[in-house]
């Protein structure tokens, strides 16, 4: 599993493990019943503590995206598509907020951000 760890983001690594293992899932890179590296080799491939990754993998399964079995390890869950597209709904929204806080920081009242919306919509 390849995953990239900036250590200078402000994100925690454990999230930013999280985050990508999640993509790859949404994404259907890994899918239901695909065995994830043990805790022990995902730190030593990302040369962090061991601490991290299970922090990370509990992130997951609290999630649903994953369940662990005691002793044999750790697994993508059944593909829940209403967890993967409320997932997909919340990224979205997150690239709105975003998209609408660069408006208004340019000085765009929220009918011009409106107007662009429509546009945008309609292509």
């Amino acid at each position: 599993m390849k995953l990239i760890i900036n250590n200078s983001s402000m994100q925690p690594i454990y999230e930013q493990a999280a985050g990508q293992i999640k993509a790859m899932i949404m994404e259907g890179q890994l899918k239901e019943g695909d065995m994830l590296p043990s805790v022990r080799a995902l730190a030593k491939d990302l040369r962090v503590s061991a601490l991290t990754v299970k922090k990370s993998y509990d992130a997951l399964e609290q999630e649903g995206f994953v369940i662990t079995v005691h002793g044999k390890g750790s697994f993508v869950a059944c593909a829940n598509q209403s967890l993967i597209l409320e997932e997909k709904k919340k990224e979205m929204e997150a690239d709105m907020e975003t998209a609408i806080r660069k408006g208004r920081s340019c000085g765009m009242s929220d009918e011009e951000i409106a107007e662009m919306f429509h546009i945008i919509l309609e292509d």
